[in-house]
């Protein structure tokens, strides 16, 4: 989402490495920079005026360490400014209520409110075991009340029914009495939407919220509505008394003003984003990770809690083990391999939470590397569980057998067969007490053997 931001202000900041001190002149030419980097990703000027108000402030008063550069020292400027934002000190999702705990998602139709519904449940069940309800109340659109009742099915919640002609502050209070009467933790209110703000939708989310007296009041906004994502924010704020905002599709090409002007319009946190169509796809928003993804720091931390979550370490810990005793490495073990990379949502996610030089120095770009993933897999899948075991009777005949089956040239099978025999090798190299001697040599930087990079 923030892919141009971050780009342009890494050339912003570009201006002041090898300046010898921070002074007026080379802060002011910085901040122009930064400027249009801000305006450029849609952030409202209200918002662009305040923010260099705050930077400059802050730069020209700032006492540079003798160990920081002026680029290094005006970096971190800006990710506190950016931190402050994005909202330091935001309070999260709170579970200290007596149950259910009921949440109510308001915004414009089209921003993902329903599939949100879903997503966020999954979330409370996985990550904090609550038992959820969810309802829909969008009387208008029938289709909506059976997106969330398949929705509900799928993430393992369950379902409050309404339907067309019922009155939405009847369903909201009915549900409400059932989740009491269910013991259930949290009920999710869907609330229907328009595609512009008007008097009776707001008025129709107003009955709701009394009827319900929520908890926790959602703003659902898309992260590719730009400038009409404020005057909805401020619609809605007006109307509720909102205590967060979940930004959805921030996985698109929008260009991040949104995140930037709702918080800073509505003066709430942001508290989820949506990273994609799967209800999986959403996680929680943190000001630190992200200030530091935007100026191109990445966000390893969340890399790594990502790898604990999804991938199999029974499965990596078997490998290994396999590895240590020199067993042979074979197509079925690289094939797990790429699906694990693939749980991670592909390499273009991995490389979009590495710093932006690490990222910079793959060999191909993220999108087209996961095309590449996903091609690998399906030559694999081609292949017959002999040729998967012993990738020594692959013939001319069948690789192009296994090409035509996977839909891809003859040289595509090759390179994947290649790259396989490559991995083998270095496999191989770790039988045994090699294995120390290999970790002892990537810490000095290369493994042993292996030939500097081209």
């Amino acid at each position: 989402m923030f892919d141009k931001l971050t780009e342009r202000l890494g050339r912003a900041v570009q201006t002041l490495r090898g300046r010898g001190r921070v002074t007026e002149e080379n802060v002011a030419e910085t901040l122009r920079e930064v400027r249009m980097a801000l305006l450029e990703a849609d952030v409202a000027l209200p918002v662009v005026r305040s923010f260099i108000d705050r930077v400059k402030t802050e730069a020209l008063g700032a006492e540079v360490a003798s160990s920081l550069t002026p680029g290094q020292a005006f970096i971190g400027i800006l990710h506190r400014e950016l931190v402050a934002l994005l909202g330091a000190s935001q309070s999260g999702f709170g579970f200290n209520v007596q149950p259910p705990q009921v949440v109510l998602l308001a915004g414009l139709q089209g921003a993902g409110k329903t599939t949100t519904a879903a997503k966020l449940a999954r979330w409370l069940r996985e990550t904090h075991r609550r038992r959820v309800l969810l309802v829909s109340t969008d009387v208008r659109r029938p289709a909506a009340i059976l997106q969330l009742q398949r929705l509900a099915e799928s993430v393992g919640g369950d379902f409050f029914p309404s339907a067309a002609g019922e009155q939405p502050t009847g369903i909201a209070g009915a549900a409400l009495e059932a989740a009491r009467r269910g013991v259930y933790d949290t009920l999710i209110i869907d609330t229907a939407g328009r595609l512009h703000v008007d008097a009776e939708l707001m008025e129709e989310v107003r009955a709701i919220d009394r009827a319900t007296n929520p908890h926790q009041r959602l703003f659902v906004v898309d992260a590719m509505a730009g400038q009409d994502a404020l005057n909805a924010a401020r619609a809605f704020g007006n109307a509720l008394d909102l205590t967060g905002i979940i930004l959805t599709k921030a996985d698109g090409d929008a260009r991040g003003g949104a995140a930037l002007s709702v918080r800073y319009v509505t003066g709430q946190p942001i508290m989820f984003l949506g990273v994609g169509e799967k209800v999986e796809a959403l996680e929680p928003f943190d000001p630190q990770r992200m200030a530091s993804r935007i100026l191109g720091m990445g966000d390893v931390v969340s890399l790594v809690e990502e790898v604990q979550r999804k991938v199999d370490a029974g499965a990596a810990e078997r490998l290994a083990r396999k590895v240590a005793q020199g067993k042979g490495f074979t197509l079925i073990d690289l094939r797990s391999q790429l699906e694990q990379v693939r749980k991670l949502g592909g390499l273009a996610a991995v490389m979009d939470k590495l710093p932006t030089e690490l990222a910079g120095r793959a060999a191909m770009k993220g999108d087209q590397a996961d095309r590449e993933l996903k091609r690998q897999i399906a030559i694999i899948d081609s292949m017959t569980p002999l040729e998967r075991r012993q990738s020594g009777v692959i013939d001319g005949s069948r690789r192009r057998r296994i090409a035509a089956g996977a839909g891809v040239q003859v040289q595509d099978v090759n390179r994947l067969l290649k790259q396989f025999m490559d991995m083998q090798r270095l496999m191989k190299g770790m039988k045994g007490g090699k294995l120390g001697r290999l970790m002892a040599g990537l810490k000095g930087g290369l493994p042993p053997g292996m030939p500097p990079a081209r």
